[in-house]
Protein backbone atom coordinates (compact mmCIF):
# COMPACT_ATOMS: atom_id res chain seq x y z
CA UNK A 1 0.00 0.00 0.00
CA UNK A 2 1.46 3.69 -0.80
CA UNK A 3 -1.90 5.65 -0.67
CA UNK A 4 -1.27 9.03 -0.51
CA UNK A 5 -0.92 10.70 2.96
CA UNK A 6 -4.36 10.33 4.88
CA UNK A 7 -6.01 14.30 5.87
CA UNK A 8 -5.74 12.76 9.58
CA UNK A 9 -2.57 11.96 9.45
CA UNK A 10 -0.56 14.69 11.36
CA UNK A 11 -2.63 14.02 14.27
CA UNK A 12 0.39 14.69 15.89
CA UNK A 13 2.06 18.10 15.11
CA UNK A 14 5.85 18.36 14.87
CA UNK A 15 5.91 21.42 17.22
CA UNK A 16 4.31 18.76 19.74
CA UNK A 17 6.42 16.24 19.04
CA UNK A 18 9.26 17.66 19.48
CA UNK A 19 8.19 19.03 22.84
CA UNK A 20 6.49 15.20 23.79
CA UNK A 21 9.90 13.63 23.05
CA UNK A 22 12.32 16.49 25.12
CA UNK A 23 9.74 16.72 27.74
CA UNK A 24 10.52 12.79 27.96
CA UNK A 25 6.55 12.63 28.46
CA UNK A 26 3.83 10.82 26.77
CA UNK A 27 0.00 11.76 26.60
CA UNK A 28 -3.03 10.53 29.20
CA UNK A 29 -4.32 6.85 28.20
CA UNK A 30 -7.43 7.51 26.37
CA UNK A 31 -10.70 7.17 28.02
CA UNK A 32 -13.35 4.52 26.48
CA UNK A 33 -14.44 1.40 27.17
CA UNK A 34 -13.28 -1.77 25.05
CA UNK A 35 -16.40 -2.89 22.61
CA UNK A 36 -17.11 -6.19 20.97
CA UNK A 37 -14.79 -5.75 17.64
CA UNK A 38 -15.36 -9.23 16.43
CA UNK A 39 -16.96 -7.66 13.33
CA UNK A 40 -14.60 -4.68 12.20
CA UNK A 41 -11.97 -7.17 11.88
CA UNK A 42 -11.83 -7.99 8.14
CA UNK A 43 -8.90 -9.89 7.27
CA UNK A 44 -10.30 -10.23 3.70
CA UNK A 45 -10.18 -6.45 3.43
CA UNK A 46 -6.94 -4.43 2.24
CA UNK A 47 -5.08 -2.17 4.90
CA UNK A 48 -6.78 0.83 4.25
CA UNK A 49 -10.11 -0.38 6.02
CA UNK A 50 -8.48 -1.05 9.31
CA UNK A 51 -7.24 2.31 8.73
CA UNK A 52 -10.44 4.17 8.41
CA UNK A 53 -11.37 1.85 11.64
CA UNK A 54 -8.57 2.90 13.94
CA UNK A 55 -9.35 6.73 12.81
CA UNK A 56 -13.20 5.82 13.60
CA UNK A 57 -11.81 4.48 17.16
CA UNK A 58 -9.16 7.29 18.11
CA UNK A 59 -11.94 10.25 17.11
CA UNK A 60 -14.29 8.31 19.74
CA UNK A 61 -11.52 7.91 22.17
CA UNK A 62 -11.13 4.29 22.06
CA UNK A 63 -7.60 3.82 22.88
CA UNK A 64 -7.28 0.37 23.12
CA UNK A 65 -9.26 -0.35 19.99
CA UNK A 66 -7.15 2.33 17.72
CA UNK A 67 -4.29 0.70 18.54
CA UNK A 68 -5.84 -3.01 17.79
CA UNK A 69 -6.70 -1.68 13.97
CA UNK A 70 -3.36 -0.09 13.52
CA UNK A 71 -1.73 -2.92 14.20
CA UNK A 72 -3.56 -4.81 11.77
CA UNK A 73 -3.27 -2.48 9.51
CA UNK A 74 0.55 -2.58 9.97
CA UNK A 75 0.86 -6.49 9.80
CA UNK A 76 -1.36 -6.29 6.48
CA UNK A 77 1.14 -4.04 4.27
CA UNK A 78 4.35 -3.74 6.45
CA UNK A 79 6.10 -1.78 3.63
CA UNK A 80 3.76 1.36 3.69
CA UNK A 81 5.88 4.18 5.22
CA UNK A 82 3.01 5.76 6.05
CA UNK A 83 1.62 3.20 8.39
CA UNK A 84 5.18 2.53 10.12
CA UNK A 85 5.29 6.32 10.44
CA UNK A 86 1.20 6.22 11.91
CA UNK A 87 2.39 3.30 14.04
CA UNK A 88 5.59 4.95 15.45
CA UNK A 89 3.69 7.93 16.07
CA UNK A 90 1.05 6.04 18.27
CA UNK A 91 3.34 4.08 19.99
CA UNK A 92 5.10 7.63 21.32
CA UNK A 93 1.46 8.83 22.60
CA UNK A 94 1.97 4.90 24.72
CA UNK A 95 5.24 6.35 25.68
CA UNK A 96 6.73 3.42 24.01
CA UNK A 97 9.67 4.79 22.75
CA UNK A 98 11.73 1.63 21.64
CA UNK A 99 9.21 0.30 19.94
CA UNK A 100 8.62 3.83 18.27
CA UNK A 101 11.96 3.85 17.43
CA UNK A 102 11.77 0.75 15.28
CA UNK A 103 8.99 1.74 13.03
CA UNK A 104 10.37 4.84 12.81
CA UNK A 105 13.64 3.47 11.36
CA UNK A 106 11.11 1.29 9.41
CA UNK A 107 9.51 3.88 7.95
CA UNK A 108 12.64 5.86 6.71
CA UNK A 109 14.14 2.86 5.28
CA UNK A 110 10.97 2.96 3.05
CA UNK A 111 10.99 6.60 2.37
CA UNK A 112 13.92 8.25 2.83
CA UNK A 113 12.85 11.58 1.32
CA UNK A 114 9.90 12.22 3.40
CA UNK A 115 11.01 15.06 5.74
CA UNK A 116 8.27 14.40 8.38
CA UNK A 117 9.62 10.96 8.66
CA UNK A 118 13.22 11.72 9.05
CA UNK A 119 12.38 14.63 11.62
CA UNK A 120 10.17 12.15 13.69
CA UNK A 121 13.00 9.28 13.18
CA UNK A 122 15.52 11.99 14.28
CA UNK A 123 13.43 13.23 17.68
CA UNK A 124 12.98 9.82 18.61
CA UNK A 125 17.23 9.42 18.48
CA UNK A 126 16.83 12.39 21.07
CA UNK A 127 14.73 11.37 23.36
CA UNK A 128 17.72 8.04 23.44
CA UNK A 129 20.42 11.00 23.36
CA UNK A 130 21.96 9.03 20.08
CA UNK A 131 23.36 11.98 18.91
CA UNK A 132 25.37 10.01 16.34
CA UNK A 133 22.09 8.19 14.93
CA UNK A 134 20.57 12.10 14.75
CA UNK A 135 23.39 13.41 13.17
CA UNK A 136 23.53 10.92 10.68
CA UNK A 137 20.15 11.89 9.92
CA UNK A 138 19.90 15.76 9.82
CA UNK A 139 23.93 16.28 8.03
CA UNK A 140 23.97 16.33 4.35
CA UNK A 141 26.91 14.77 2.62
CA UNK A 142 29.41 17.43 3.27
CA UNK A 143 28.25 16.88 7.10
CA UNK A 144 26.88 19.79 6.97
CA UNK A 145 23.38 20.48 8.84
CA UNK A 146 20.26 19.66 5.97
CA UNK A 147 18.62 22.41 6.80
CA UNK A 148 17.88 25.42 9.75
CA UNK A 149 15.46 23.01 11.60
CA UNK A 150 17.93 20.22 11.49
CA UNK A 151 20.30 22.44 12.81
CA UNK A 152 18.25 23.61 15.61
CA UNK A 153 17.91 19.92 16.59
CA UNK A 154 21.34 19.36 16.61
CA UNK A 155 22.29 22.57 18.89
CA UNK A 156 19.44 21.30 21.27
CA UNK A 157 21.23 17.72 21.21
CA UNK A 158 24.84 19.38 21.74
CA UNK A 159 23.58 21.09 24.18
CA UNK A 160 21.78 18.26 26.28
CA UNK A 161 25.17 16.19 26.19
CA UNK A 162 27.19 19.14 27.13
CA UNK A 163 29.18 19.31 24.29
CA UNK A 164 29.42 23.01 23.60
CA UNK A 165 31.66 23.06 20.87
CA UNK A 166 28.88 20.94 18.56
CA UNK A 167 26.47 23.36 19.84
CA UNK A 168 28.41 26.18 18.74
CA UNK A 169 29.26 25.13 15.17
CA UNK A 170 25.34 24.63 15.22
CA UNK A 171 24.33 27.89 16.13
CA UNK A 172 26.49 29.63 13.80
CA UNK A 173 24.73 27.45 11.07
CA UNK A 174 21.68 28.94 12.53
CA UNK A 175 22.82 32.94 12.25
CA UNK A 176 24.45 32.11 8.64
CA UNK A 177 21.25 30.38 7.54
CA UNK A 178 18.28 32.68 9.35
CA UNK A 179 19.75 36.17 11.27
CA UNK A 180 15.93 37.26 10.73
CA UNK A 181 15.34 34.65 12.75
CA UNK A 182 15.68 35.26 16.98
CA UNK A 183 16.04 32.25 17.47
CA UNK A 184 19.63 31.89 15.63
CA UNK A 185 20.83 34.56 18.09
CA UNK A 186 19.40 32.90 21.16
CA UNK A 187 21.42 29.94 20.23
CA UNK A 188 24.49 31.64 19.23
CA UNK A 189 24.02 33.66 22.96
CA UNK A 190 23.73 30.28 24.87
CA UNK A 191 26.65 28.37 23.11
CA UNK A 192 28.97 31.18 23.65
CA UNK A 193 28.05 31.88 27.15
CA UNK A 194 28.38 28.20 28.15
CA UNK A 195 31.87 28.48 26.82
CA UNK A 196 32.76 31.35 28.87
CA UNK A 197 32.33 34.16 26.30
CA UNK A 198 29.85 36.55 28.56
CA UNK A 199 29.97 39.75 26.85
CA UNK A 200 30.36 38.26 23.34
CA UNK A 201 27.21 36.33 24.76
CA UNK A 202 25.21 38.92 25.71
CA UNK A 203 26.38 40.78 22.26
CA UNK A 204 24.35 38.61 20.82
CA UNK A 205 21.28 39.00 22.53
CA UNK A 206 21.52 42.40 21.51
CA UNK A 207 21.40 41.21 18.11
CA UNK A 208 18.62 38.76 18.92
CA UNK A 209 16.84 41.86 20.24
CA UNK A 210 17.47 43.72 17.06
CA UNK A 211 15.17 40.92 15.74
CA UNK A 212 12.44 41.06 18.47
CA UNK A 213 13.18 44.25 20.00
CA UNK A 214 9.82 43.09 22.68
CA UNK A 215 10.85 39.70 23.33
CA UNK A 216 11.04 39.77 27.32
CA UNK A 217 12.43 36.69 27.33
CA UNK A 218 15.61 37.88 25.87
CA UNK A 219 15.52 40.57 27.90
CA UNK A 220 15.55 38.41 31.15
CA UNK A 221 17.98 36.10 30.08
CA UNK A 222 20.54 39.36 29.23
CA UNK A 223 19.80 40.48 32.97
CA UNK A 224 20.37 37.06 34.20
CA UNK A 225 23.62 36.73 32.41
CA UNK A 226 24.97 40.53 33.71
CA UNK A 227 23.48 39.42 37.29
CA UNK A 228 25.96 36.30 37.26
CA UNK A 229 29.07 38.18 35.89
CA UNK A 230 28.59 40.58 38.81
CA UNK A 231 26.99 43.41 36.82
CA UNK A 232 23.85 44.44 38.94
CA UNK A 233 23.58 47.43 37.77
CA UNK A 234 23.82 46.23 33.95
CA UNK A 235 21.09 44.10 34.80
CA UNK A 236 19.19 47.01 36.69
CA UNK A 237 19.40 49.07 33.19
CA UNK A 238 18.23 46.00 31.63
CA UNK A 239 14.80 45.54 33.68
CA UNK A 240 14.26 49.59 33.51
CA UNK A 241 14.49 48.24 29.64
CA UNK A 242 12.14 45.85 29.90
CA UNK A 243 9.62 48.08 32.00
CA UNK A 244 9.41 50.50 29.63
CA UNK A 245 7.97 48.34 26.85
CA UNK A 246 6.06 46.53 29.60
CA UNK A 247 5.57 48.47 32.42
CA UNK A 248 3.03 45.84 35.17
CA UNK A 249 5.32 42.72 33.20
CA UNK A 250 4.59 40.53 36.98
CA UNK A 251 8.08 38.37 35.80
CA UNK A 252 10.50 42.23 35.54
CA UNK A 253 9.10 43.75 38.37
CA UNK A 254 9.85 40.30 40.54
CA UNK A 255 13.16 40.22 39.12
CA UNK A 256 14.01 43.89 39.85
CA UNK A 257 12.74 43.64 43.35
CA UNK A 258 14.60 40.86 43.99
CA UNK A 259 17.76 42.24 42.85
CA UNK A 260 17.20 45.64 44.42
CA UNK A 261 16.88 42.98 47.87
CA UNK A 262 20.11 41.02 47.25
CA UNK A 263 21.95 44.28 46.51
CA UNK A 264 20.74 46.31 49.58
CA UNK A 265 18.51 48.38 48.61
CA UNK A 266 15.45 47.78 50.38
CA UNK A 267 13.80 50.88 49.99
CA UNK A 268 14.00 50.32 46.08
CA UNK A 269 12.61 47.10 46.78
CA UNK A 270 9.47 48.19 48.40
CA UNK A 271 8.62 50.58 45.85
CA UNK A 272 9.02 48.13 43.46
CA UNK A 273 6.94 45.47 45.22
CA UNK A 274 4.51 48.12 45.50
CA UNK A 275 3.45 48.74 42.28
CA UNK A 276 3.86 45.13 41.40
CA UNK A 277 0.71 44.94 43.83
CA UNK A 278 -0.97 47.28 42.60
CA UNK A 279 -0.45 46.14 39.45
CA UNK A 280 -1.58 42.68 40.15
CA UNK A 281 -3.68 42.93 43.58
CA UNK A 282 -5.02 39.46 43.28
CA UNK A 283 -1.18 37.95 42.86
CA UNK A 284 -0.71 35.89 46.20
CA UNK A 285 3.06 35.41 45.47
CA UNK A 286 3.31 39.50 44.89
CA UNK A 287 1.67 39.57 48.37
CA UNK A 288 4.22 37.77 49.95
CA UNK A 289 7.37 38.86 48.20
CA UNK A 290 5.97 42.76 49.81
CA UNK A 291 5.09 40.97 53.15
CA UNK A 292 8.62 39.72 53.10
CA UNK A 293 10.12 43.46 52.73
CA UNK A 294 7.96 44.99 54.59
CA UNK A 295 9.14 42.64 57.47
CA UNK A 296 13.10 43.59 56.35
CA UNK A 297 12.54 47.00 56.59
CA UNK A 298 10.48 46.46 59.94
CA UNK A 299 7.49 47.50 58.88
CA UNK A 300 5.47 44.99 60.61
CA UNK A 301 2.16 46.62 60.47
CA UNK A 302 2.07 46.82 57.13
CA UNK A 303 4.12 43.48 56.48
CA UNK A 304 1.07 41.96 58.90
CA UNK A 305 -1.75 43.80 56.41
CA UNK A 306 -0.59 42.29 53.18
CA UNK A 307 0.14 38.11 54.93
CA UNK A 308 -3.26 38.78 56.11
CA UNK A 309 -4.97 39.60 53.11
CA UNK A 310 -2.72 37.01 51.32
CA UNK A 311 -4.53 34.58 53.77
CA UNK A 312 -7.77 35.90 53.36
CA UNK A 313 -8.14 34.79 49.49
CA UNK A 314 -6.25 31.85 50.32
CA UNK A 315 -6.43 30.49 54.26
CA UNK A 316 -4.23 27.58 52.95
CA UNK A 317 -1.06 29.10 52.12
CA UNK A 318 0.82 27.54 54.52
CA UNK A 319 3.93 29.67 53.75
CA UNK A 320 2.29 32.89 54.93
CA UNK A 321 0.94 31.26 57.69
CA UNK A 322 4.71 30.92 58.81
CA UNK A 323 5.89 33.98 58.04
CA UNK A 324 2.50 35.97 59.73
CA UNK A 325 3.62 34.20 62.79
CA UNK A 326 7.49 35.29 62.58
CA UNK A 327 5.91 39.12 62.17
CA UNK A 328 3.43 38.44 65.08
CA UNK A 329 6.41 37.39 67.38
CA UNK A 330 8.43 40.04 66.45
CA UNK A 331 5.98 42.56 67.49
CA UNK A 332 5.23 40.31 70.72
CA UNK A 333 1.58 38.69 69.89
CA UNK A 334 2.80 35.33 70.99
CA UNK A 335 -0.28 34.07 71.71
CA UNK A 336 -1.19 35.09 68.19
CA UNK A 337 1.81 33.38 66.80
CA UNK A 338 1.77 30.69 68.56
CA UNK A 339 -1.76 29.87 67.02
CA UNK A 340 -0.66 30.21 63.81
CA UNK A 341 2.31 28.04 64.14
CA UNK A 342 0.62 25.30 65.33
CA UNK A 343 -1.97 25.32 62.25
CA UNK A 344 0.22 24.50 60.08
CA UNK A 345 -0.03 20.68 58.57
CA UNK A 346 2.46 18.07 59.66
CA UNK A 347 2.73 17.72 55.77
CA UNK A 348 3.53 20.58 54.32
CA UNK A 349 7.24 21.72 54.01
CA UNK A 350 7.23 24.42 56.76
CA UNK A 351 5.96 22.02 59.72
CA UNK A 352 9.30 21.15 61.28
CA UNK A 353 10.16 25.12 61.21
CA UNK A 354 6.84 25.47 62.98
CA UNK A 355 7.53 23.42 65.46
CA UNK A 356 11.34 25.04 66.23
CA UNK A 357 9.25 28.22 66.74
CA UNK A 358 6.62 26.51 68.99
CA UNK A 359 10.05 25.50 70.77
CA UNK A 360 11.70 28.42 70.74
CA UNK A 361 8.36 30.19 72.14
CA UNK A 362 8.66 27.67 75.16
CA UNK A 363 12.44 28.02 75.60
CA UNK A 364 11.87 31.93 76.22
CA UNK A 365 9.08 31.58 78.96
CA UNK A 366 11.33 28.78 80.91
CA UNK A 367 8.85 25.97 79.72
CA UNK A 368 11.76 23.14 79.06
CA UNK A 369 9.63 20.39 78.57
CA UNK A 370 7.21 21.68 76.26
CA UNK A 371 10.16 23.12 73.70
CA UNK A 372 12.01 19.93 73.92
CA UNK A 373 8.25 17.98 72.83
CA UNK A 374 7.76 20.46 69.74
CA UNK A 375 11.77 20.30 68.78
CA UNK A 376 11.35 16.40 68.93
CA UNK A 377 8.03 16.94 66.90
CA UNK A 378 10.50 18.97 64.19
CA UNK A 379 12.86 16.15 64.05
CA UNK A 380 10.73 14.12 63.25
CA UNK A 381 9.44 15.41 60.73
CA UNK A 382 13.05 16.85 59.24
CA UNK A 383 16.14 15.39 61.19
CA UNK A 384 19.01 17.74 61.35
CA UNK A 385 22.10 17.77 62.81
CA UNK A 386 20.91 21.71 64.64
CA UNK A 387 17.85 20.30 65.58
CA UNK A 388 20.07 17.43 67.40
CA UNK A 389 22.02 19.72 69.22
CA UNK A 390 18.69 22.41 69.68
CA UNK A 391 17.74 19.24 71.53
CA UNK A 392 20.57 17.94 73.73
CA UNK A 393 20.42 22.20 75.28
CA UNK A 394 16.86 21.62 76.04
CA UNK A 395 16.93 18.54 77.70
CA UNK A 396 19.86 20.20 79.63
CA UNK A 397 17.35 22.82 80.61
CA UNK A 398 15.00 20.24 81.92
CA UNK A 399 17.46 18.85 83.98
CA UNK A 400 18.88 16.05 82.23
CA UNK A 401 21.89 17.37 82.38
CA UNK A 402 23.68 14.17 82.62
CA UNK A 403 21.59 12.96 79.20
CA UNK A 404 22.63 16.01 77.34
CA UNK A 405 26.64 15.72 78.39
CA UNK A 406 26.50 12.05 77.19
CA UNK A 407 24.79 12.34 73.49
CA UNK A 408 26.89 15.39 72.94
CA UNK A 409 30.12 13.12 74.47
CA UNK A 410 28.82 10.55 72.19
CA UNK A 411 28.72 12.83 69.32
CA UNK A 412 32.48 14.05 69.94
CA UNK A 413 34.09 10.74 70.08
CA UNK A 414 32.76 10.42 66.36
CA UNK A 415 33.96 14.12 64.94
CA UNK A 416 36.22 14.87 67.61
CA UNK A 417 37.41 18.11 65.61
CA UNK A 418 33.83 19.83 65.86
CA UNK A 419 34.02 23.08 66.87
CA UNK A 420 29.96 23.36 67.01
CA UNK A 421 29.86 20.16 69.58
CA UNK A 422 32.41 21.41 71.56
CA UNK A 423 29.93 24.65 71.56
CA UNK A 424 27.14 22.95 72.14
CA UNK A 425 28.59 21.32 75.52
CA UNK A 426 29.95 24.18 76.82
CA UNK A 427 25.79 25.41 76.48
CA UNK A 428 24.88 22.33 78.41
CA UNK A 429 27.59 22.42 80.92
CA UNK A 430 26.44 26.19 81.76
CA UNK A 431 23.30 25.08 81.95
CA UNK A 432 24.37 22.47 84.69
CA UNK A 433 26.14 25.07 86.18
CA UNK A 434 29.33 24.12 85.31
CA UNK A 435 30.86 26.95 84.59
CA UNK A 436 34.48 26.54 84.32
CA UNK A 437 33.77 23.19 82.33
CA UNK A 438 31.47 25.21 79.65
CA UNK A 439 34.78 28.18 79.25
CA UNK A 440 36.98 25.03 78.87
CA UNK A 441 34.83 23.71 75.92
CA UNK A 442 34.42 26.62 74.43
CA UNK A 443 38.35 27.51 74.13
CA UNK A 444 38.63 24.13 72.71
CA UNK A 445 35.85 25.17 70.29
CA UNK A 446 38.05 28.85 69.57
CA UNK A 447 41.37 26.52 69.69
CA UNK A 448 39.45 24.02 66.67
CA UNK A 449 38.02 27.24 64.93
CA UNK A 450 39.56 30.72 65.40
CA UNK A 451 36.29 31.70 63.28
CA UNK A 452 33.59 30.48 65.76
CA UNK A 453 31.83 33.66 66.59
CA UNK A 454 29.48 32.44 69.21
CA UNK A 455 32.16 30.82 70.91
CA UNK A 456 34.32 33.49 71.34
CA UNK A 457 31.44 35.73 72.14
CA UNK A 458 30.43 33.50 75.41
CA UNK A 459 33.49 33.22 76.37
CA UNK A 460 33.82 36.90 76.55
CA UNK A 461 30.64 37.56 77.76
CA UNK A 462 31.34 35.07 80.77
CA UNK A 463 34.38 36.87 81.62
CA UNK A 464 32.73 40.25 81.64
CA UNK A 465 30.04 38.53 83.83
CA UNK A 466 32.58 36.98 86.29
CA UNK A 467 34.14 40.95 86.09
CA UNK A 468 37.31 39.19 84.67
CA UNK A 469 40.02 39.31 82.36
CA UNK A 470 37.93 42.50 80.98
CA UNK A 471 40.35 43.60 78.23
CA UNK A 472 40.83 39.77 77.30
CA UNK A 473 37.17 39.76 77.19
CA UNK A 474 36.74 43.23 74.96
CA UNK A 475 39.26 41.23 72.38
CA UNK A 476 37.32 38.06 72.32
CA UNK A 477 34.37 39.84 72.00
CA UNK A 478 36.00 42.06 68.99
CA UNK A 479 36.88 39.13 67.29
CA UNK A 480 33.36 37.86 67.55
CA UNK A 481 31.81 41.23 66.66
CA UNK A 482 34.26 41.11 63.13
CA UNK A 483 33.21 37.77 61.92
CA UNK A 484 29.12 39.21 62.45
CA UNK A 485 29.11 42.58 62.71
CA UNK A 486 25.36 42.90 62.69
CA UNK A 487 24.72 40.46 65.61
CA UNK A 488 22.92 42.62 68.23
CA UNK A 489 23.68 39.53 70.69
CA UNK A 490 27.32 39.86 70.38
CA UNK A 491 26.86 44.04 70.29
CA UNK A 492 25.02 43.90 73.41
CA UNK A 493 28.33 41.51 75.09
CA UNK A 494 30.76 44.56 74.23
CA UNK A 495 28.17 46.81 75.80
CA UNK A 496 28.21 45.05 78.60
CA UNK A 497 32.20 44.46 78.93
CA UNK A 498 32.27 48.22 78.99
CA UNK A 499 29.74 48.26 81.90
CA UNK A 500 31.92 45.92 83.84
CA UNK A 501 34.86 48.25 82.79
CA UNK A 502 33.26 50.86 84.38
CA UNK A 503 31.94 49.68 87.21
CA UNK A 504 35.28 48.47 88.30
CA UNK A 505 36.62 51.76 87.99
CA UNK A 506 33.82 53.35 89.59
CA UNK A 507 34.23 51.24 92.73
CA UNK A 508 37.47 51.98 92.71
CA UNK A 509 36.93 55.81 93.01
CA UNK A 510 37.86 56.86 89.06
CA UNK A 511 34.48 58.03 88.86
CA UNK A 512 35.45 60.47 85.32
CA UNK A 513 36.96 57.46 83.48
CA UNK A 514 34.16 54.81 84.35
CA UNK A 515 31.53 57.37 83.12
CA UNK A 516 33.40 58.08 79.67
CA UNK A 517 32.82 53.82 79.65
CA UNK A 518 29.14 53.50 80.70
CA UNK A 519 28.88 56.32 77.40
CA UNK A 520 30.41 53.58 75.30
CA UNK A 521 28.50 51.29 77.20
CA UNK A 522 25.18 52.84 76.50
CA UNK A 523 26.15 53.62 72.81
CA UNK A 524 26.76 49.89 72.46
CA UNK A 525 23.47 48.75 73.87
CA UNK A 526 21.60 50.50 72.13
CA UNK A 527 22.64 49.50 69.34
CA UNK A 528 21.88 45.57 70.15
CA UNK A 529 18.51 47.16 71.04
CA UNK A 530 17.86 48.40 67.50
CA UNK A 531 19.67 45.36 65.65
CA UNK A 532 17.65 42.76 68.14
CA UNK A 533 14.20 44.49 67.76
CA UNK A 534 14.22 44.62 71.40
CA UNK A 535 15.24 41.84 73.90
CA UNK A 536 14.69 41.92 77.90
CA UNK A 537 18.43 41.00 78.58
CA UNK A 538 19.46 43.90 76.75
CA UNK A 539 17.03 46.22 78.19
CA UNK A 540 17.91 45.01 81.92
CA UNK A 541 21.62 46.05 80.64
CA UNK A 542 20.34 49.35 79.39
CA UNK A 543 18.84 50.09 82.64
CA UNK A 544 21.44 48.56 84.81
CA UNK A 545 23.77 51.33 82.72
CA UNK A 546 21.43 54.21 83.45
CA UNK A 547 21.27 52.97 87.09
CA UNK A 548 25.40 53.49 87.37
CA UNK A 549 25.17 56.71 85.82
CA UNK A 550 22.20 58.15 88.90
CA UNK A 551 19.75 58.08 86.22
CA UNK A 552 17.35 56.40 88.25
CA UNK A 553 14.15 57.13 86.17
CA UNK A 554 15.78 56.30 82.88
CA UNK A 555 17.05 53.07 84.92
CA UNK A 556 13.15 52.51 86.13
CA UNK A 557 12.04 52.67 82.46
CA UNK A 558 14.47 49.85 80.92
CA UNK A 559 13.96 47.75 83.53
CA UNK A 560 9.95 47.99 83.24
CA UNK A 561 10.59 47.55 79.32
CA UNK A 562 12.63 44.28 80.16
CA UNK A 563 9.76 42.63 82.39
CA UNK A 564 7.11 43.81 79.38
CA UNK A 565 9.28 41.89 77.05
CA UNK A 566 8.98 38.89 78.96
CA UNK A 567 12.27 38.27 81.09
CA UNK A 568 14.30 35.26 80.91
CA UNK A 569 14.05 34.21 84.40
CA UNK A 570 17.35 31.99 84.67
CA UNK A 571 19.43 34.66 82.97
CA UNK A 572 17.78 37.82 84.90
CA UNK A 573 17.56 36.47 88.36
CA UNK A 574 17.48 40.28 89.98
CA UNK A 575 15.18 41.77 87.81
CA UNK A 576 12.27 41.90 89.58
CA UNK A 577 13.98 42.88 93.05
CA UNK A 578 15.76 46.00 91.34
CA UNK A 579 12.60 47.21 89.73
CA UNK A 580 10.65 46.58 93.13
CA UNK A 581 13.15 49.05 94.89
CA UNK A 582 12.96 51.50 91.90
CA UNK A 583 9.51 51.64 92.04
CA UNK A 584 9.34 52.22 95.50
CA UNK A 585 11.69 55.34 95.19
CA UNK A 586 9.47 57.12 92.77
CA UNK A 587 5.80 56.46 94.53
Amino acid sequence: MSAPKHPLAAWISRAALCALLAAGLGCATWAGAPEDSGREVRPELPADYDVLVFFEHLEAGRAPQALEALERAVAKDGDSPYLQRLYAELLIRNRQLDRALVHARRAFELDPEDEDIRDLLAQLYRSQRDLAGASALLRDAEGEPRDWESALTLFQMYLEVGDLDGADEMARFMVDDRPEEVRSWIAHATALHGNGKTLEAERALRRALEVEPRDLRVYSTLARWKRQRGDPEGAMAVYREMLAKSPDHRGTLLDLAELQRSDGDLEGALVTLHRLVAAHPDDADAGKQLGFALYQANSFDESIEHFERVLEAAPSDWESVFFLGAVKRRVDAEDEARVLFESIPESHDYYAQARTQLSSLHEKHGRYAEALVEIERAKAAEPSRELELYAATLRSKTGDYDGAVDFLQEMLEESPEDDSLLYNLGLVYHEGGRGDDALEAMERAVALNPENADALNFIGYSWAERGENLEKAEDYVRRAMKLEPENGFIVDSLGWVYYMRARKLMEAGEDAAGRSWLEKSLAELHRAEELTGGDPVISEHIGDAYLLLNERRLALDEFEEAVSRGPRTDEQPHLSEKLETLRREFE
